[in-house]
């Protein structure tokens, strides 16, 4: 009998000594647990380091999608536990496009409800840089708000639509003027070119119009001037108004533009740094060296600043120029043929040393 209350009461003893692991262990897990979905919802993940950084929701995209795009910016410092919150607060069934903030000290709490909700939703901002083509330009606009290429392609090809605005096909180009333009995301293909359209009509200052009436030139033909300049001269401004003075040089006297920018759109290989004979023997009207007078339409997009260096030229009586030879970007002028050979052999001869062939 004895016996038998000591083995009940070591069995019990046994069931509590049990019961309090168990309890321990669970607490422990409790803790770990409470302590790691803490972290993971409400622990600083985002650092920018004092860079602003954005993301694009397209309309239709997948939450994996955005979340690659996301981790992509590499401002998340746990990538793991941003999938995690993401996938507990069920971001998948709730998608909103637009563009967004990826701010710093973001906790993914904060990131994922903002983009669940559309909250701190920001305007889109539009930008044009390095546009030459019609396809260039419908792709940008499209990855800009929330459409697709097709749709500015259609617009811009569109004899109708373009003369609608007052352009052509191909001069409806000069209707974009590089800027920055603040757009809601829901701007439809339409209405962006109704805005650009007022836009443009803005820069066209009666300040502006009347210079370029006194040189005796379109709206559409300082900005396709201004396009040339701008591919002769990228990297110093200052000298732009010179350039320009020589254009117009060339054109008040019937000269051929004779202007290497506009063979290599001619050609339309924008690799080529340098223009042979076999470049300049394309036919198209924007064969500066085969035609005379301007190109039907702008070369690139041209900025304010060389749109204002056409209209302000630099008065001179130089007709030629070359880049100088020692490759600082900057141009010997020339104001007849013989002077200009000179300096042309030097800088052809600079090149060869160089090894561009091509």
């Amino acid at each position: 009998m004895a016996k038998t209350r000591i083995d009940y009461k070591a069995k019990a003893l046994k069931r509590r000594n049990r019961f309090a692991y168990i309890t321990g262990i669970s607490g422990l897990l409790l803790i770990t647990f409470s302590y790691y979905f803490y972290q993971v919802f409400f622990t600083p993940n985002v650092e920018t380091k004092g860079k602003p950084t954005y993301v694009v929701v397209r309309r239709g995209e997948t939450a994996k999608a955005v979340l690659d795009s996301i981790e992509a910016t590499g401002v998340i410092v746990d990538k793991l536990s941003l999938r995690f919150v993401a996938k507990l607060m069920k971001y998948d069934k709730l998608v909103k496009p637009g563009r967004y903030e990826l701010k710093e000290g973001y906790t993914n709490r904060q990131l994922i409800n903002d983009l669940r909700t559309g909250s701190n939703k920001l305007p889109l901002m539009l930008t044009f840089q390095n546009i030459r083509l019609r396809e260039d330009l419908a792709r940008k606009l499209a990855t800009t708000i929330d459409a697709r290429p097709g749709q500015f392609d259609s617009l811009l090809s569109s004899p109708g639509y373009t003369k609608s605005l007052g352009f052509d096909t191909t001069s409806v180009l000069t209707m974009f003027i590089p800027n920055t333009y603040e757009l809601a995301w829901n701007t439809s293909a339409d209405n962006l070119m109704q805005r650009m359209k007022k836009e443009y009509e803005k820069f066209w200052t009666p300040a502006r119009d009347a210079k370029r009436k006194q040189l005796n030139l379109s709206r559409a033909e300082v900005s396709t001037l201004a396009s040339i300049v701008e591919a002769e001269q990228q990297q110093h401004a200052d000298e732009r108004p010179r350039v320009a003075g020589v254009y117009l040089n060339r054109l008040r006297r019937g000269m051929k533009l004779q202007a290497d920018p506009t063979v290599v759109y001619a050609n339309k290989d924008f690799t080529i740094k340098r223009v042979l004979n076999v470049h300049l023997t394309k036919d198209s009207p924007y064969n500066t060296y085969k035609y005379k007078g301007l190109p039907p339409g702008p070369i690139n997009l041209p900025s304010i600043a060389s749109i204002d260096a056409v209209l302000n030229p630099e008065s001179h009586d130089y007709l030629y120029f070359c880049a100088k030879e020692d490759f600082s970007g900057y141009h010997a002028f020339a104001r007849n043929e013989q002077e200009h050979l000179v300096n042309a052999r030097r800088y052809q001869a600079a090149l060869s040393r160089a090894g561009i062939m091509k």
